[in-house]
């Protein structure tokens, strides 16, 4: 497999944009929340997210969140919050959460770590893997390993992408720009993908989230 190093140009780019949007995150918030009251949420976040985090097809793909990077999913609920990033069900789950109670749900759900459900067409398998390996060259496309990590698993502010069902990421990279970024004065982590996003064709996409939808 093609080694990538771990602060590739794209790497050392949204590492920029989140030291510079980092205020937010600097709060310490480290009440202890009560098992009863954490628990609670968590099942809560389970109807929609899968009983194990694993996601789950409904009237839309709802996420896998099992064994995702803790620092992703606390600035993806800031960013519900503060709405750069558009989805009215999650700002009125969001919103309404205390720093500690995403800290400690984020870690709960880094925990998890159930079988992908897979169901992607596995013929686009290959074709994905090398996308996400080596890129597109040709159309400026750097590998999705080079932040995301070789196994996919992520790493701090760069999600977790094994095991993501296949429909939710097609659906999020082809309307990237209509759900992220949405507050151009405060620029985020989303600024980094939205020209990827625009040069992958929907194939090439397909592709790409039928790969990653298998990986543990």
């Amino acid at each position: 497999m093609k080694i990538i190093s771990s602060m590739s140009p794209w790497r050392a780019a949204i590492l920029a944009i989140a030291f510079t949007t980092a205020g937010h995150a600097e709060e310490t918030h480290k009440d202890t929340i009560p098992a009863q009251e954490l628990q609670a949420k968590f099942d809560y976040c389970r109807t929609c997210h899968g009983v194990s985090g694993q996601g789950f097809r409904g009237a839309y793909p709802m996420p896998r969140l099992a064994g995702q990077q803790p620092e992703y999913i606390e600035n993806q609920l800031r960013a519900f919050i503060e709405r750069r990033r558009t989805n009215p069900v999650m700002f009125n789950v969001a919103h309404v959460l205390s720093p500690s109670m995403i800290d400690s749900l984020a870690e709960r759900f880094k925990e998890l770590n159930p079988k992908p459900l897979g169901g992607a067409p596995k013929e686009l398998v290959a074709e994905g893997k090398t996308i996400f390996e080596d890129g597109l060259p040709s159309a400026d496309v750097p590998p999705c390993a080079s932040c995301h990590g070789p196994e996919a698993k992520g790493d701090g502010s760069f999600p977790r992408l094994a095991g993501q069902l296949n429909d939710y990421i097609f659906n999020k990279l082809t309307n990237w720009t209509k759900e992220r970024g949405q507050d151009p004065a405060h620029p985020d982590t989303s600024a980094i993908m939205e020209p990827i996003a625009h040069k992958l064709t929907q194939a090439q996409i397909a592709a790409v989230a039928a790969y990653l939808s298998y990986l543990e």
